[in-house]
């Protein structure tokens, strides 16, 4: 017997069937298989077959064994002064169900039921799909799981830990002490697991972490959280995420056919912390207000979904959500999960859509998140060449490793199926795509054939998108993705990455430099302008206006203009009716329907208060108008993503800064011709060639009075002569607006 041996022999009573090295390990936080010791064990004694139940009580000084179904008693003998606990039943051959009654030291008695008497709650096919990485509804087992087992309430908790030496539950309920609730391991699964009964709905909770590294010890917030305190606690917090009930069937079930691609999708882009505050305060709007009142604005606006920057928990205000430590908890800003399912059943129950920025690309450093989790480097690579966007200061994801893939690919069916989420919005696809993304020589490790693409993550947004689509049926997935990688939004099965839609980033910062630069000089940037229209369809593109172009100096939307007061307005009309005019789905983020003269701040609310003044009216009345418009005309939807919905009329005019196409429906006969006039200088009778016979009226004239403009138009029908022009049968003499944009119809 070793002197450690011999000094533990003499702290314990003889009477103890456990050996007093593992007792040492309990009343020490260092036993990594507490449920080899605690709890109920078939043991023999004196050469008979006995239960003996163990238990850990530091805080108590006395603990008696309850026996419900016998109402019988037996007090526990204590074998460790630190509390270690022992009973033993010699009369009995298997484990029975028991109470312990606990005695403090003021005389107070509590009932619990021991943790250590319920068996597993995963199974072993639980663990086999977790190894293989198609545990995708791992959400249901994994984290905490409020639920009943044996006709006791309580709380299952679960965490993947594979490289501890011991994982504990610690909270208010064990006075944060990491030796109270030591959990079971899954041996070769990595996973730990505990049912505490009992615990209430918000109870708060962390994992203490103890590494068989380097005595590496951390507490840890639980990656599969439900819930968390409000920043800056780290804090998880137990949730039931199974008891809202929502109203939004007929939603769901309309909602392939709202989301096809030939329908309008024109998206609210917000950032639910500052879209609006509370004005005494600038606190945070509730979830439930917010429901209220952006969903009428929205509809009031005629936008068909609203796209939300992350929402998923954040520990800091300023990453605006992107660097997220909850990849299953909405943040705690704005209220409860329960909240957050009432915003989005809100939405569904008046016809708006709900898509949320979700970022699976890199997550933060954070002591509590992620990263080194179990000492090691398990979500993340250990090389930072593969595991680190310095730009960021952010940790990558590892992943060619089944169980982060799983995790994932979970998180993004949780917000699916738990939330009814209509979309994802998939942030730094290009950072996934790419080892070199951001990179110089030597920084970045080639994939096994030499190349610089990440193959581990091509693979994972396939089966993300495979997944999604399957699980989810009409939902849409949306790629933020900014070089020219083919087939994005081509399906698997042909090569692409399976996704619905992609940014068209390329469109955006050629029109925003176009815009951007005088009327005078426009002229020698034409093909800024029209350059989109050689690579229109070689995607299902967006057309975004984001918040990453209203920040970090770059100005607003309408400060960007080029021009006094009215022409930056009369240019940013142009812009807004040019892009609801081009080919592709459309996205604008918020303030900019306004005119927000200030660059976005996610610390306050936008500038309300700007709508005191008759352009900001008049500019946000126009986008109305232009959004309902969009919507009601099949032309300007239909076919967005085909040559078949675009015809050039005229994109030559480089010298007057004036181009013309026409846009069609699946009903090539149902049209609208579009003519944009990018100087400040209106053109009375100019000719513009036109593709059939009849009447045509103006339906969207940019430069009308009630819009702020001059009021420079063809409010009389227009009549065209079979007189052949530009690449047109047909023409006729149009007024143009100044730095306006028509639309006719026949």
């Amino acid at each position: 017997m070793t002197s450690e041996q011999k000094s533990a022999q003499e702290r314990t009573s003889p009477q103890s069937t456990v050996n007093p090295t593992e007792i040492e390990a309990i009343v020490g936080g260092y036993h990594g298989a507490a449920f080899s010791v605690l709890g109920p064990h078939v043991v023999t004694v004196d050469g008979k077959t006995c239960v003996a139940i163990r238990a850990f009580r530091p805080l108590d000084v006395a603990v008696t064994v309850l026996r419900p179904d016998r109402g019988e008693r037996q007090e526990m003998v204590r074998i460790h002064p630190a509390g270690f606990f022992e009973a033993i039943f010699p009369e009995e051959q298997a484990p029975f169900v028991y109470q312990l009654l606990l005695r403090d030291p003021q005389g107070g008695e509590h009932l619990i039921e021991d943790p250590y008497r319920f068996p597993p709650f995963l199974t072993d096919f639980d663990l086999y799909l977790h190894g293989e990485g198609n545990f995708l509804r791992s959400y249901e087992k994994l984290g905490a799981q409020m639920c009943t087992r044996e006709g006791v309430p309580g709380v299952n908790f679960a965490v993947w830990a594979p490289n501890a030496l011991r994982v504990s539950v610690i909270g208010p309920f064990n006075g944060w002490d990491d030796r109270m609730h030591p959990m079971r391991c899954h041996e070769g699964a990595g996973i730990w697991e505990i049912f505490i009964p009992h615990l209430p709905e918000g109870m708060h909770y962390k994992y203490s972490i103890k590494s068989r590294f380097m005595g590496y010890q951390v507490d840890k917030s639980d990656p599969y959280a439900f819930y968390a305190e409000v920043r800056p606690s780290t804090d998880s917090r137990v949730w039931n995420i199974n008891k809202y009930q929502w109203h939004d069937e007929e939603w769901l079930a309309s909602r392939p056919q709202r989301q096809a691609l030939d329908q309008p999708l024109n998206i609210y882009e917000v950032h639910l912390g500052s879209w609006r505050r509370v004005p005494e305060t600038n606190g945070f709007l509730s979830y439930r207000d917010l429901a209220h009142q952006l969903v009428d604005y929205a509809q009031k606006m005629g936008y068909t979904h609203i796209e939300l920057l992350p929402i998923t928990e954040h520990p800091l205000d300023a990453s605006w959500g992107y660097q997220t430590t909850g990849y299953f908890a909405p943040t705690s800003r704005f209220g409860t999960p329960d909240d957050f399912m009432y915003f989005v059943d809100y939405c569904h129950q008046h016809q708006i859509g709900v898509i949320l920025d979700w970022v699976p690309a890199h997550f933060p450093r954070d002591a509590h998140g992620l990263a080194f989790f179990d000492g090691t480097h398990l979500y993340e690579h250990a090389d930072p060449r593969q595991g680190e966007q310095r730009d960021w200061g952010t940790k990558v994801f590892n992943f060619g490793r089944n169980e982060v893939r799983n995790f994932l690919l979970s998180s993004a069916l949780f917000w699916l199926k738990k939330y009814h989420l209509d979309g994802l919005r998939v942030d730094a696809v290009a950072s996934m795509l790419y080892l070199d993304y951001s990179r110089k020589e030597g920084e970045w490790i080639p994939n096994r054939y030499g190349g610089r693409e990440n193959l581990e993550a091509i693979d994972f947004l396939r089966r993300f998108n495979e997944v999604s689509h399957e699980e989810a049926p009409g939902i849409l997935t949306i790629a933020e993705e900014s070089t020219a990688w083919p087939m994005v939004s081509r399906p698997t099965y042909m090569g692409g990455l399976g996704f619905d839609l992609k940014w068209n980033m390329g469109w955006m910062h050629d029109t925003l430099s176009y815009f951007q630069k005088d009327p005078l000089y426009r002229r020698y940037h034409q093909n800024e302008i029209t350059f989109s229209l050689v690579y229109a369809f070689h995607e299902n593109f967006v057309l975004p206006l984001s918040h990453d172009e209203v920040v970090h100096l770059k100005r607003s939307l309408l400060d960007k203009m080029p021009g006094d007061a009215w022409q930056k307005f009369a240019n940013l009309r142009s812009l807004y009716a040019y892009m609801t005019a081009h080919p592709g789905k459309m996205l604008l983020f918020m303030g900019g329907e306004f005119g927000q003269w200030a660059e976005w701040s996610e610390a306050k609310s936008l500038d309300w208060h700007l709508l005191e003044h008759p352009p900001h009216q008049q500019l946000q009345r126009f986008v109305a108008d232009l959004n309902h418009l969009y919507r009601a005309e099949p032309a300007l939807h239909q076919v967005d993503f085909s040559w078949e919905g675009f015809d050039w009329i005229d994109f030559n005019d480089a010298e007057h800064s004036v181009i013309s196409f026409v846009r069609r429906a699946r009903d090539p006969q149902d049209l609208v011709v579009v003519v944009c006039n990018f100087t400040p200088v209106p053109r009375h009778d100019y000719r513009v060639g036109l593709p059939m016979l009849g009447t045509y009226r103006e339906i969207l004239n940019s430069d009308w009075t009630q819009y702020g403009g001059s009021g420079v138009g063809n409010p009389e029908p227009i009549v065209a002569e079979a007189m052949p022009w530009q690449r047109c049968n047909y023409s006729a003499l149009l007024n143009l607006p100044p730095l306006g944009v028509i639309y006719l119809k026949p």
